[in-house]
């Protein structure tokens, strides 16, 4: 007892650790006594002990704690009263590897804000700069190829990979404020000692203002955009004047640099263009043949069938939306962000309802990006204004990580490789944090 008469044993709680990780990090089943006023740092510090007793090798490293599938974010006790749990049962914890990175590479140097980029293809990143260049990196490191032609800033950029080019050629799709869209073929063979530049292949004309975000179909054989001009246009990815498709396709004589030859363009048209929105289309997404998604800065999420080119379903949210995507079980949740601080999450499916399932508001600042894990339902990360680059986690509602590699307004952020966070800012730079194990 302590002069306050209260005992040891109230001041602790009973637990057992569990895990669905490989047996060199499990812990013994057994219950233990822990002080209740332990956070996850401190438990995390017991299960390193616990398997450092078993395995002289063991390397310590940061845990999460989850109950009831639900990460824990405050002192044990405290969690314990939120949650209405009885401290007198054996209180069950399941630990998994902490997300959150563990080493931010060299950054990549721009010439301008970093606008756009895409992490999706495993070898190379591609980004989009304010100097109207897009660029490839090969391995995160070294730019390999500069893409050119466009007369403004680049806002969206996109990897096709579009069936088996993909083993010798990177097929590529870029937006910018000239209201134009570009597609490029790229040799997945690089010179790692020469940046390689090279133009356009095809221009999809057609948008009256700036083209502000781009997303591929999931056949890779359509793409559409979204603009300033409040509208949506569909485009093939190819076509030809035998083919019989709706795209009209001319060929232009373009003059490139004294140092290469003329080369032969083509330029094609969109085949169908949805109309509804009010104000700039911020960001579509395409995850299903059928579906595509698109924000704005009118307040909505609008959803729409691809084949009818009509609007199915329209979601006010009351905030002008800059970016948006789809994932989580199924890739049926919405995710967007705008012109507040607050990351949301709606659920189509659930009929009558228009709340957000989940709202996160770390962030200081209007959010500028947002992006579902490809591989995990609970993961995903924002990017803002306010310098940060953030990981969520559904199961909390506080961020698994908040990255401050960037020293100005971060405009862009993707996943790479399933580990890695990439990221481009207002500082001109390409910023690489890696080591996020994600079960």
């Amino acid at each position: 007892m302590d002069a306050g008469g209260a005992s040891d044993a109230s001041r602790q709680v009973r637990v057992r650790f569990v895990t669905k990780l490989p047996p060199p990090l499990r812990a013994p089943p057994a219950a233990i006594a822990v002080p209740a006023d332990l956070s996850r740092m401190g438990l995390s510090e017991i299960v390193n002990s616990l398997l450092l007793a078993a395995e002289p090798d063991h390397q310590a490293q940061p845990f999460d704690f989850l109950v009831d599938g639900e990460l824990v974010r405050l002192p044990l006790r405290q969690f314990l009263i939120a949650k209405g749990i009885s401290a007198e049962r054996v209180l069950e914890l399941e630990y998994v590897k902490a997300v959150a990175p563990r080493k931010q590479e060299e950054p990549c140097p721009h010439d301008d804000w970093v606008s756009a980029v895409d992490g999706s293809n495993p070898s190379f990143i591609l980004t989009g700069c304010y100097d109207g260049l897009a660029r490839i990196w090969k391995d995160g490191a070294v730019c390999t190829q500069v893409l050119e032609g466009h007369s403004g800033a680049i806002t969206s950029t996109r990897f096709i990979n579009k069936g088996v080019e993909t083993k010798g050629s990177l097929h590529v799709v870029t937006g910018s404020k000239d209201r134009s869209l570009r597609l490029f073929k790229c040799e997945t063979s690089v010179n790692m000692d020469y940046q390689k530049r090279v133009g356009a292949y095809k221009i999809l004309r057609g948008h009256t203002s700036s083209v502000q975000s781009i997303s591929i179909d999931p056949s890779r054989n359509m793409l559409c955009s979204g603009s300033w001009d409040s509208t949506i246009k569909l485009w093939a990815v190819e076509g030809s004047e035998e083919d019989g498709d709706t795209v009209s396709l001319k060929k232009r004589r373009m003059n490139s640099d004294s140092s290469g030859p003329e080369e032969s363009q083509l330029e094609g048209s969109a085949t169908s263009t949805l109309l509804g929105h009010t104000q700039c289309v911020t960001a579509v997404a395409w995850p299903e043949q059928q579906t595509i998604y698109s924000a704005s800065w009118d307040h909505s999420v609008r959803q729409w069938d691809a084949e009818t080119v009509k609007e199915t379903w329209n979601m006010v949210c009351g905030k002008a939306l800059n970016c948006l995507d789809c994932g989580g079980e199924g890739s049926s949740l919405i995710a967007a962000g705008g012109s507040d601080p607050v990351l949301r999450v709606w659920d189509p499916r659930k009929p009558g309802t228009l709340a957000p399932i989940f709202q996160f508001s770390s962030h200081s600042s209007w959010i500028t990006a947002c992006k579902w894990h490809p591989s995990s339902w609970f993961h995903l990360i924002s990017s803002s204004f306010d310098g940060k680059v953030m990981l969520w986690d559904l199961r909390t509602a506080w961020p698994l990580a908040s990255v401050d590699s960037h020293k100005d307004k971060v405009l862009c952020a993707d996943w790479w490789k399933g580990d890695s966070v990439i990221s481009g800012g207002a500082d001109s730079k390409l910023c690489i944090s890696s080591g996020i194990e994600i079960v």
